[in-house]
């Protein structure tokens, strides 16, 4: 385990950048970068035009460990290279942003109101290689559509169980289990869900902490005593399809939560954009999700 990153990833001020768009979301956030189905003429060249997005911001001189500790990356980003170097190895070494791996492979389809997550092949040989490439922690994502005690509760033994599994490789897992902004019994499953996550810790192996990503939740605080726990490393907000505006100003009265936002990050961003302007826009999203994520 890098020590440095540890304490990076656990002390340090501003927050996890979210560059892990897989093959389901990647269409959208390339329509909303300005570059339609239409551009591009394969899966290949849908992703090449992802890489170029995410190679533009993560040059852009706003991203540097001054406000961005971590960065979570989709695996053909890990094993990517940026002006031929290993992505991961460019993030750390020139960046100084701690580089992470989303290593879920989508969602399985809704049952018991959730979503969990589908099988990971093969997941012990990924983790493996992400460690060799430098990766210091993963991302696993499920959803949570509404208050359901017998579905959440199925959603966390999943994550806790895969969690031991990273940690035992000697990696620290981000445990998502996502509740959507939408859901009609939004608190009611927020508060179910942190009783689950308090008994899935008490399953963890002793001596293990992950991080948890939480949708901004319904009161604000509610996540305060889980951010104190002591296998908790750290506790991050998604954005969930919050606006910029609205993700900052929520994740502002959350002062034990710090930002992994995605589509809030990237808005306003344009594939026309200047450099110039790109750079400024982008500096302006960084430092809006910094603040709120220091307050």
């Amino acid at each position: 385990m890098n020590q440095a990153q540890w304490a990076q990833i656990a002390e340090g001020k501003g927050f996890i950048a979210a560059l892990d768009q897989s093959g389901g979301s990647t269409p959208k956030a390339l329509d909303l970068y300005g570059v339609p189905p239409a551009d591009y003429q394969d899966e290949e060249a849908m992703f090449a035009a992802m890489h170029a997005m995410r190679q533009r911001i993560i040059m852009a001189d706003a991203f540097t460990r001054e406000n961005i500790i971590g960065a979570i990356l989709f695996q053909r980003t890990m094993d990517a290279t940026i002006k031929g170097v290993s992505v991961p190895k460019l993030l750390w070494e020139e960046r100084g942003v701690v580089p992470f791996l989303k290593i879920d492979t989508g969602l399985a389809e809704r049952n018991q109101d959730v979503q969990l997550m589908k099988p990971i092949p093969d997941v012990r040989s990924l983790l493996t290689h992400a460690a060799s490439k430098g990766i210091f922690g993963t991302k696993e994502r499920s959803v949570i559509h509404e208050a359901n005690e017998a579905g959440i509760e199925a959603v966390v033994v999943q994550q806790i169980t895969l969690a031991n599994i990273v940690c035992a490789m000697g990696l620290v897992p981000i445990v998502e289990p996502e509740v959507n902004i939408h859901a009609q019994t939004k608190a009611p499953a927020e508060a179910l869900l942190k009783d689950a996550l308090i008994r899935g810790l008490a399953d963890l192996e002793e001596g293990r902490q992950v991080m948890l990503k939480l949708t901004l939740p319904s009161v604000a605080g509610f996540y305060d005593d889980l951010a104190a726990h002591p296998k908790v490393l750290r506790i991050v907000a998604l954005s969930g399809g919050y606006s910029l505006q609205q993700a900052s100003a929520l994740l502002s009265k959350n002062s034990a939560m710090i930002a992994s936002f995605s589509r809030a990050l990237t808005e306003g961003l344009k594939v026309d954009m200047t450099d110039q302007a790109f750079a400024a826009a982008l500096r302006t999203n960084v430092e809006a999700i910094y603040s709120a994520s220091v307050t």
